[in-house]
């Protein structure tokens, strides 16, 4: 700790004399661009601003490095950094619909923030999802507009012999080989269970995916990872884009650092307020304001980012003078349309000598419903209205309950019209006698919120998700649990699986009723640590925070650029479709800026 703080006070120093005077209300440096949380998205702003030598980036990060944490490294060590002090280890509320209890949601407080800390899995999102982007009014964000940035930012590890003997395959067409960000398969041992798998999923009508992210995803597939392969190691955003270019002299960093919130320039009014830069609270407990010549981009995540605007005088005008701050930006969708997803898993005991390694299976509607799908889309279209003025009532009207239909629709037209995969199930080996299936549902129709409980900035948020508001949200997470155990119960599968161990037909019966299941669900479900949409990129009249350049409504010149900014759920893990939307990004600030 002291090291970090000696080295952020070091550059405070040579940057007070080197970099442009401060403004007379400003008591540190002045940079052209600061960049609040050096996370996943925002180490590739930085990155790729700072490719301007002429152009200072500053990055401020709440959390240190975790360069050689093996909590982090360790290829096979998810959940090793759980509940440690590089996890933000946020709580919600108690959940109305899910149990009434709390649930923990896991971000990384890190230097590489959630990159350092989740599952690793490099799998990107449907093109009809990205597309629906567009079709929301986001000019120009589109899946052949972003594809090149998912392959920009990618720089794939091509399987070897034996990977590919094992069930790694890929299309050269679909990635990246030149980009920072190493993509991997981890080691693939020898094994059985990959091949009994796919030939069960293929007699159940799912084909085998020769590459999940080509912008179709429904199948069963051996997956990649953020993982160099060379050392062996996790891949997150530092090892990709800090510390390659880390001397560059026009990118500094402060760790263990939290931002208080934005300053402004005297003047300005509704709809043009300017940021001057940003006041910050150090290790040590003292306090500076730092100036922003150019732009003040926030990338502290989905849970935090909300946070930083609310307390910089950006939101809902009654939640900011509760805790009294002055109102900058009348703007009350700030922390509304919050989507996460659940997490829950089955399990099975087998025949001795199971081996075999992760691998993933996408199915849509169709596959999980079967001839039962026209029913559930009857009864889900016949409640679009009802849950749209549900949600408008619960965010107090921010969210007007037209506009919440349209997207609803959208929503619907994507899962049942369009086939989008509405599962993701990892299924390995729990032991040389077990099997594991962990599990979401992907598109939950809830939304819920994420405010600040006071006006102290080191607080922890106000969270409720919301979980299960909606019946779609809870019998989709049923009807994949069932197609899991349809699964165990399926050929060849089905003649290596000696019973189910979880939840056990002792617990829900062949033919358990949806009570059966949701009693059981309740007690097993936890966050997927995916939380998206609480600075939704969309109209400002439909509810968005932030314009399809990533600009915060009412100012000239704040950008959020993370996983706030998704308006709604994407299928593949987010942390590749970050990467992707950070680099467009900083073309679009290039774009809009005098200095490059």
């Amino acid at each position: 700790m002291a090291t970090k703080m000696l080295r952020s006070l070091t550059l405070l120093g040579a940057l007070s004399t080197t970099l442009t005077a401060p403004s007379t209300h400003l008591s540190g440096p002045q940079y052209d661009y600061i960049v609040v949380g050096g996370g996943t998205s925002g180490l590739v702003v930085a990155n790729r601003l700072s490719e301007n030598p002429n152009v200072s980036v500053l990055i401020v990060e709440a959390g240190g490095s975790v360069l050689n944490n093996s909590n982090v490294t360790d290829v096979d060590g998810y959940g090793l950094a759980f509940g440690t002090d590089i996890d933000w280890q946020y709580e919600t509320t108690n959940q109305s619909y899910a149990g009434n209890a709390p649930q923990v949601l896991r971000a990384g407080k890190a230097l590489s923030g959630t990159s350092a800390i989740n599952g690793m899995a490099y799998t990107r999102a449907e093109d009809v999802q990205v597309d629906a982007w567009q079709t929301i009014g986001n000019e120009g964000w589109t899946w052949d507009s972003l594809f090149p940035y998912y392959r920009k930012s990618e720089n794939l590890t091509v399987p070897t012999a034996s990977q590919r003997a094992r069930g790694a395959t890929y299309d050269p067409n679909a990635n990246g080989e030149e980009g920072p960000l190493s993509v991997a398969w981890p080691d693939i041992p020898a094994n059985n269970l990959t091949n009994t798998l796919n030939a069960t999923f293929q007699g159940l009508g799912v084909p085998w995916t020769g590459d999940v992210n080509g912008g179709k995803m429904r199948g069963f597939n051996v997956y990649p990872s953020t993982i160099d392969y060379t050392a062996y190691v996790r891949e997150d955003a530092a090892r990709a884009y800090y510390w390659p270019i880390a001397s560059r002299p026009n990118l500094h960093l402060m760790l263990d650092t939290f931002v208080n919130r934005l300053v402004w320039k005297n003047g300005g009014s509704q709809g043009n307020a300017t940021a001057a830069g940003v006041e910050i609270t150090s290790s040590n407990g003292t306090v500076t304001t730092i100036g922003a010549s150019q732009e003040v981009i926030i990338s502290a995540g989905s849970l935090k980012s909300p946070g930083i605007l609310e307390l910089s005088g950006i939101g809902n005008r009654d939640i900011l003078e509760r805790y009294n701050i002055s109102v900058r930006v009348d703007l009350p969708t700030v922390g509304e349309n919050l989507q996460d997803q659940t997490n829950a898993g089955l399990g099975a005991s087998t025949t001795p000598g199971l081996t075999g390694t992760k691998t993933v299976v996408y199915p849509n509607i169709y596959d999980v419903l079967g001839n039962d799908t026209l029913a559930v889309a009857q009864s889900v279209r016949r409640q679009l209205k009802q849950w749209a003025n549900e949600t408008a009532q619960v965010s107090s009207g921010t969210m007007k309950a037209e506009d919440l239909e349209a997207l609803f629709q959208l929503q619907y037209d994507l899962i049942f019209k369009d086939k989008i995969t509405i599962a993701e199930i990892l299924y390995y080996p729990g032991s040389t006698s077990s099997i594991s299936a962990q599990y979401w549902a992907l598109m939950p129709f809830a939304r819920g919120y994420v405010h600040i409980g006071s006006a102290d900035p080191t607080a922890k948020p106000i969270i409720n998700p919301n979980y299960y508001k909606f019946d779609w949200d809870l019998t989709s997470q049923i009807a994949v649990a069932k197609y899991v155990r349809k699964t165990f119960q399926a050929a060849p599968l089905a003649n290596i699986v000696t019973e189910e161990t979880n939840p056990g037909f002792e617990a829900v019966a062949a033919n358990g009723s949806e009570e059966d299941w949701k009693a059981w669900l309740l007690t097993q479900y936890r966050s997927n640590f995916h939380p998206v949409g609480t600075a939704a990129m969309m109209p400002k009249d439909k509810g968005g925070v932030v314009n399809d350049r990533l600009t915060v409504y009412g100012t000239s010149n704040v950008r959020v650029v993370d996983a706030s900014v998704l308006p709604f759920q994407v299928c593949g893990h987010l942390v590749s479709t970050l990467y992707a939307v950070a680099e467009r990004a900083s073309d679009l600030i290039k774009a809009d800026s005098g200095l490059f």
